[in-house]
C-alpha cells in the first residue's frame, strides 16, 4: 500500500489544496487518479503522483551562468558526505535526490550518503528505502549509503546534527530530501572550502514546481532573513554587482537552509542550536553566528541545485510558534539591544513574553568562548541594507477605550484606508510609535529594497496609509502625539483620531480625524518614555 494512499486522511482536515494542483496538471486524469493524485498531494504538500511516474534521473536544464563552464578546479579536492533529512517524504523524491546526487557528483568525491529518517511513519519508506540502500552498498561498496532513523521525531534542526554525527569525511552537505543536483555542484563549492574552511557556502536554488515538477530557473540571489527571522532571497550586493562576473561567490548575510561546511569547524563553530524546536530560524542563526565569529557565507552561482518548495508544509501544525520561539532565542542570544526588533516583529513584549525560550546559557559561553562580534558589526558590514527601527518607542496593538475588542487594523490592501477590526494581533495590526512621532502600521519592511513602512496620515481630516518616506518628502501631516491612555492627535492639523458611530461599520464604529473629544487610546508594549 502506497504511502499517500494510507495515510493522507490525516491530512483532510487542511484546507483543501485541489484547485492549486490542478491548475496547470492533470487536465486528462480519470475520477480515481485525481482522487489519489490528490490525497498524495494533501500529504506531501507536492505532486507525488507524478514524481512516481517520471525518471529519477531525469535530465534538467544546465542553469549555471556562462562561465562556469571554463573554471578548472584542483584535483585533490576534498571528500562530501552528502547528508538527507526527511520525514515522510514521497519515495521516488528521496530517491531522485540520492541518484541526482551520486550521478552528479564525480566518484572520487562523494565519499558517502547519509539518510536520516527523523522517525517516519510511512510504510513505503520502512518497507522499500533499507532494500534500496542495501542494493546501491552492494555496488558502491558497504557503507556507501548510511541510513539512520530515529526512535522519535526530533525535528529538522536535531536531525541534521545527527547526521553531521555519522559523517566521515572532512566536508558534510546538508539537504533536504527533495531536490535535484545539476551538472558539476560540487566542485566549486570544495573549491572555496579547500581555499578557506571557515566559509559556510550555499549553492544557487532553482525551483521544482509543486505541481508539474517543471524547473523554475531562479536569479542569483543572496540569503537574508526579515526581522521575524523567516529567511528570504535578497537582491546580490552592490559589490558582486560591480565586479561584472556572474560566477562570482556571492557573499550573503545568512543561509536558506542548505549548506556545505568543513566538518571540524562546523564543531568549532557550534554546530545548529540544538535547543531549537523542529524547525525555523537555524539557518538564519548559523548566517549571524558564522560572521560574527570570524567565518564567512557565501553563495555560489556555479553550484546549482533545484529545490521543491511545497505548496504546503505537512509535517507540524503549529510551524509559527516553533519559529517564533527559536527567532527569539537567536535574538537573546546574537542581537544585543537589536532584540528587541525581533519580539517586535512578533508582536511579543520584551519583558515576560510568556515564551518559554528554553536555556541559552550554553549557546551565550560559546559566543563568548569564539570572542565573537557584536551584532552592530553584523548590521554595518554584513547586511545595511535590512533596517533599524531602535527609534521605535511603543508597539503592539492599538485600542480605543470605547470597543476593547477592536483594534487598529491596515484594513484591505489595495484602500490605504485602516480600519478597526476584531483583534487578532496579527501583522495587519501591529503598530509602531516612532521617536519622530509617526505610526507606523502593518509589516516591518525588512530592507531598504523592499517597499518603506506604511504611516498614519491625515489627508483632508481623513485617516490614510501612506508609505512613510513619500508622505515625509511631500510635507503631509504624519507625526502625532499619543500618551498611554490619552488621544492620539496630529501634531499639524491638531485633530484627532477618533471612533464614530456608523452604520456602515461591520462593528458599528468607524475611523475618523477630528476636533479631539477626549477619546482614550492604549498600545500594548511601551519602551521608553513616549515623546510628547
Amino acid at each position: 500500500q502506497k504511502d499517500g494512499e494510507d495515510a493522507a486522511s490525516s491530512s483532510d482536515t487542511a484546507s483543501d489544496p485541489a484547485s492549486s494542483l490542478f491548475n496547470h496538471w492533470g487536465h486528462d486524469l480519470g475520477p480515481e487518479s485525481r482522487r489519489v493524485a490528490l490525497k498524495k498531494f494533501r500529504y506531501y504538500g507536492y505532486n507525488g503522483y507524478l514524481s512516481d511516474r517520471i525518471s529519477l534521473t531525469r535530465p534538467i536544464p544546465d542553469l549555471r551562468p556562462d562561465g562556469c563552464r571554463n573554471i578548472s578546479y584542483s584535483s585533490d579536492l576534498p571528500q562530501l558526505s552528502d547528508i538527507f533529512i526527511f520525514v515522510n517524504e514521497a519515495l521516488s523524491v528521496l530517491l531522485r535526490s540520492v541518484h541526482t546526487v551520486i550521478q552528479r557528483t564525480p566518484p572520487h568525491l562523494l565519499k558517502e550518503v547519509i539518510l536520516v529518517d527523523d522517525h517516519s511513519s510511512s510504510l513505503e519508506l520502512k518497507e522499500h528505502l533499507q532494500s534500496f540502500v542495501d542494493e546501491t552498498n552492494t555496488q558502491h561498496g558497504p557503507g556507501f549509503i548510511k541510513l539512520v532513523r530515529h526512535d522519535k521525531q526530533e525535528g529538522l534542526i536535531r536531525s541534521r546534527v545527527s547526521g553531521w554525527r555519522a559523517a566521515s569525511a572532512p566536508v558534510v552537505a546538508l539537504f533536504d530530501a527533495h531536490v535535484e543536483f545539476n551538472t558539476g555542484w560540487a566542485e566549486p563549492i570544495l573549491g572555496r572550502i579547500k581555499e578557506d574552511r571557515t566559509r559556510v557556502v550555499s549553492p544557487s536554488f532553482d525551483n521544482i514546481k509543486y505541481d508539474t515538477f517543471e524547473i523554475e530557473e531562479y536569479p542569483l540571489s543572496a540569503q537574508g532573513f526579515d526581522w521575524e527571522l523567516w529567511c528570504r532571497y535578497l537582491n546580490p550586493p552592490k559589490s558582486w554587482w560591480t565586479l561584472r562576473n556572474h560566477t562570482a561567490p556571492i557573499r550573503s548575510p545568512a543561509l536558506i537552509g542548505c549548506f556545505v561546511v568543513d566538518r571540524k569547524y562546523f564543531e568549532e563553530i557550534g554546530l545548529l542550536d540544538e535547543g531549537m524546536e523542529i524547525y525555523g530560524g537555524e539557518n538564519v542563526e548559523l548566517g549571524i553566528r558564522v560572521w560574527q565569529c570570524g567565518g564567512s557565507v557565501e553563495v555560489l552561482p556555479c553550484s546549482r541545485i533545484a529545490h521543491i518548495e511545497r505548496a504546503h508544509k505537512p509535517y507540524t501544525k503549529n510551524l509559527t510558534a516553533h519559529v517564533r520561539r527559536n527567532a527569539l532565542r537567536v535574538a537573546e542570544v546574537w542581537m544585543d539591544s537589536y532584540k528587541s526588533h525581533v519580539y517586535m516583529a512578533w508582536n511579543v513584549p520584551l519583558q515576560n513574553s510568556g515564551i518559554d525560550i528554553g536555556d541559552v546559557s550554553e549557546r551565550k559561553a560559546l559566543r563568548s568562548r569564539l570572542k565573537c562580534q557584536p551584532f552592530s558589526w553584523f548590521l554595518s558590514q554584513i547586511y545595511p541594507e535590512l533596517r533599524s527601527y531602535s527609534d521605535t518607542v511603543a508597539y503592539g496593538v492599538l485600542k480605543n477605550s470605547l470597543r476593547n475588542d477592536l483594534c487598529l487594523d491596515q484594513g484591505p490592501d489595495t484602500d490605504n484606508v485602516p480600519i478597526m477590526y476584531l483583534c487578532h494581533g496579527m501583522t495587519p495590526q501591529n503598530v509602531y510609535f516612532t521617536s519622530s512621532q509617526q505610526l507606523h502600521l502593518g509589516v516591518l519592511s525588512p530592507t531598504i529594497d523592499d517597499d518603506d513602512n506604511k504611516c498614519l496620515v491625515d489627508v483632508n481630516s481623513r485617516p490614510r496609509l501612506l508609505e512613510c518616506s513619500y508622505a515625509a518628502t511631500k510635507h503631509m501631516k504624519l507625526t502625532w502625539t499619543f500618551a498611554q491612555g490619552g488621544a492620539i492627535q496630529n501634531m499639524e492639523s491638531q485633530r484627532c483620531l477618533e471612533l464614530v458611530e456608523s452604520r456602515q461599520s461591520e462593528f458599528t464604529f468607524q475611523l475618523a480625524i477630528q476636533d479631539c473629544t477626549g477619546q482614550k487610546w492604549t498600545i500594548t508594549n511601551i519602551l521608553t518614555v513616549l515623546p510628547q
